[in-house]
């Protein structure tokens, strides 16, 4: 059984190998999540939805950050079972719709041999191929979502991907951010995603997240969730030298 883990009273991380996913509860008794794994992952998805004491179609939001196969792999099934709407940033849309083929990442030396043998490892368990879905809701920088518990700022974060998107929550101090921001396996220290289309603006994206005000829990997809103190372990970040 995946590790489901409560990062506040209304957030709870379930941790992937690769590619976390991440549970709203919202006022209505529903459940939004953030990014929704690998393909093949929606029956794990299903059941710590179950755990948290939610039914199939209190899934009301699927939110991605980006088109990648490990945060958008799930989403078609999980629309299927649940009826879930599918929010996501705009320029990644055609992506996700599988209408456009994807941008290929721009890899460092040290990025390939990771990709290659994550890929590997995905191929290796079985993982089914992916499924485009529609998307219900393009987003754009300075949105915001409805029916979450508190406001959530939609800040358009490019560089990974040409849409990524963060999910910003000012009042609870925590932030959603795509693959501009990692962990290490320890969680001790902040890194910039791997694999970015553009690696300049991701560094822009990822000093932009670094800034924020009101931030101490970081939501990371890859690693460890920065709990407190959020601000600190960002502003001691080296994207500029990562993954080179």
């Amino acid at each position: 059984m995946d590790a489901l883990t409560e990062i506040t009273p209304t957030v709870w991380q379930l941790a992937f190998p690769i590619g976390h996913v991440y549970f709203v509860a919202l006022p209505d008794d529903g459940y939004a999540v953030v990014d929704t794994g690998l393909p093949g992952s929606a029956p794990a998805v299903l059941g710590a939805l179950d755990r948290l004491g939610g039914r199939p179609d209190q899934l009301r939001q699927i939110v991605l950050t980006h088109f990648h196969l490990d945060h958008m792999g799930a989403a078609a099934d999980l629309v299927d079972a649940t009826g879930a709407r599918v929010l996501a940033g705009a320029l990644d849309v055609p992506y996700i719709r599988g209408s456009t083929p994807e941008p290929a990442p721009a890899f460092t030396p040290d990025e390939q041999v990771l990709y290659e043998r994550v890929m590997a490892e995905i191929a290796a368990a079985g993982t089914p191929p992916l499924r485009p879905v529609e998307v219900d809701v393009a987003l754009h920088e300075g949105d915001t979502l409805d029916g979450w518990p508190e406001p959530v700022r939609v800040l358009h974060v490019p560089g990974h991907t040409p849409g990524g998107i963060a999910l910003h929550l000012p009042a609870g101090r925590l932030l959603f951010p795509g693959d501009i921001i990692g962990t290490t396996p320890d969680g001790t220290r902040a890194v910039l995603g791997p694999g970015n289309v553009a690696r300049e603006e991701a560094i822009a994206s990822f000093r932009r997240l670094a800034a924020l005000d009101e931030l101490d829990t970081v939501c990371v997809p890859h690693g460890v969730p920065i709990r407190t103190g959020a601000r600190d372990v960002l502003a001691a970040a080296t994207p500029e030298t990562d993954w080179l």
